[in-house]
């Protein structure tokens, strides 16, 4: 069995798209990455519910903050997901063992992060211009079914 694929979110704000990207994990078999400081509690029954009886099968790890996880990090193993760039990740070459990061819902990922590593960011493109962004869950499991697709595991 190849590594792992690995969804990082960065300080999630919505109960709901984290239990479902938790339940994404699940069924693919890759790990959950959350930086705290967190929106809620993982307590949250929102959260709960969006997983439902599949808590036990997802792999959860928590990190303190962002550049704790990011020191732990292989840069070339980094995958950065923001609506500023026009990089669509169908670009992206993904391999076993990456990490796919996602920052906040309302703000995204921090300007200081997408300007040191402009050239490992992607999007997700749109063609309407009135639409700011897709939902976090969506976005997930948008790109990490691409990574599968490219790596021939779903």
């Amino acid at each position: 069995m190849p590594q792992p694929f690995n969804i990082v979110l960065v300080e999630p704000e919505i109960p709901p798209n984290t239990g479902s990207i938790a339940r994404l994990c699940g069924a693919t078999d890759s790990h959950l990455h959350l930086v705290h400081p967190l929106g809620f509690s993982t307590d949250d029954r929102h959260l709960k519910r969006a997983g439902l009886d599949y808590w036990p099968y997802v792999t959860i790890r928590h990190w303190p903050d962002f550049d704790t996880f990011l020191a732990a990090q292989e840069e070339y193993s980094l995958y950065f997901f923001t609506t500023k760039t026009k990089k669509s990740y169908t670009q992206a070459s993904f391999k076993p063992g990456d990490f796919l990061i996602f920052g906040r819902e309302t703000k995204g990922l921090a300007e200081e992060t997408l300007d040191l590593y402009a050239d490992r960011c992607y999007t997700l493109p749109m063609s309407n211009p009135h639409i700011r962004s897709l939902n976090l869950a969506m976005s997930a499991g948008i790109v990490l079914y691409e990574a599968l697709r490219q790596n021939q595991i779903a």
